[in-house]
């Protein structure tokens, strides 16, 4: 086994300083963390001394044990995805993510008519368009890439800034914003649901107990019951539940290269990352300086280019990546991270040999929830 190269030590010394407080914080106080003090980008050629003491906690887990394997203290760090419960005992539970489902695809709550949360998380396309920015509903682009939907249920918040807390928030916003499907109020959301009475019965069966059970909040409840079964186990889960035939020699090398670089400080857990929020550009600025992040949600200088981690799972398929949409390419987006986030310069073969890995995390799509369900008149 060869020995971790000292500059990897070093990024993860450094990955850790920037990550680790903010890891171990509740999400309501995480947001605010300082911003990580700037280090030299580090070259295969030329790598600063590292003190002992933070280097000993890094070498004492080892990136990799002397059989060739993954150390399994270090997976641990990773969870395998939990199964969806089934409701097919529970019909309330049915009507709703049935509702949820309809809601999705509804191009009726967009204010041309058009657009539905299909259309930027494209059920077939992993859950994304593949455009740096959506389309509105008035042909306008919006300024933030649009994140994958797979998963995005176990996520500790929604939006690339944080803003809200879960899927079924999350389902009402862009509903309502200017930019995206444009309805101008809540109510006029509610207007043309009531004027459709399939959805007036789907909205009964979900809602039994409700009184009025069209309402607002409830067409976001039904989306985000939804949403919740959009989870994608693959050949990755299986590994991490004790398959060590999941994933083939080249990708359990690159595991072990996004390990002794350090990526896994920030994606880690069942969703290798949506865990936290972290500052984009923590050692080198980053290019686009235009969005602030969580600063704009706030108003906190300390949230200044704080974002939230995205997931890892099928990253390869939901490209191009970053709230700006500024990596067309996995391979870039890679390097861009290292340089950024870790002050490495990762050569071709390192960034080769994680990206092996990161295609291994793509998963089976719930191919019984992604045809367009029959819309109620």
């Amino acid at each position: 086994m060869e020995p971790t190269p000292i500059r990897h030590v070093l990024a993860f010394a450094l990955a850790v300083a920037a990550c680790t407080q903010d890891a171990d914080r509740s999400p309501a106080t995480r947001q605010a963390a300082p911003a990580a003090t700037p280090a030299p980008t580090v070259s295969s050629s030329s790598a600063p001394a590292v003190a002992a003491s933070a280097v000993a906690p890094i070498l004492a887990h080892g990136p990799v044990d002397p059989g060739g394997g993954v150390n399994p203290r270090l997976l641990r760090r990773f969870q395998p995805l939990a199964p969806v419960p089934a409701n097919d005992a529970d019909p309330v539970a049915q009507a709703k993510s049935d509702l949820g489902r309809q809601l999705f695809h509804e191009p009726r709550l967009s204010k041309s008519g058009r657009l539905s949360c299909n259309s930027c998380h494209n059920l077939r396309t992993y859950g994304v368009d593949n455009a740096p920015t959506s389309t509105g509903h008035a042909n306008q682009l919006g300024s933030r890439n649009s994140p994958t939907v797979y998963n995005a249920g176990g996520a500790f918040a929604q939006f690339w800034d944080g803003r809200a807390p879960n899927v079924e928030e999350q389902a009402k916003g862009p509903i309502l914003n200017g930019a995206e499907m444009g309805m101008p109020s809540a109510a006029a959301v509610v207007a043309v649901l009531k004027a459709i009475p399939g959805y007036v019965e789907g909205f009964k069966r979900a809602f039994p107990d409700d009184g009025d059970p069209v309402t607002y909040d409830n067409l976001g409840r039904a989306i985000g019951a939804f949403e919740r079964k959009l989870v994608t186990p693959g050949r990755w889960d299986k590994f991490l539940e004790g398959d060590k035939q999941a994933l083939t020699s080249a990708e359990v090398e690159g595991l072990k290269t996004f390990l002794n670089v350090g990526c896994m400080v920030c994606h880690t857990g069942r969703y290798l990352g949506a865990s936290m929020f972290e500052r984009l550009g923590v050692v080198e600025p980053w290019p686009n300086q235009k969005d602030k992040g969580r600063l704009e949600v706030t108003k906190a200088d300390g949230d200044r280019m704080m974002f939230k981690v995205p997931t890892l799972r099928n990253v390869e398929k939901t490209a191009p990546y970053f709230h700006d949409g500024s990596a067309a390419t996995l391979d870039v987006a890679v390097q861009m991270m290292a340089r950024h986030q870790l002050g490495l310069e990762l050569t071709p073969a390192e960034v080769s040999s994680i990206v092996t890995w990161l295609d291994a995390l793509t998963g089976d799509l719930p191919v019984e929830l992604i045809a367009k369900p029959e819309l109620p008149r």
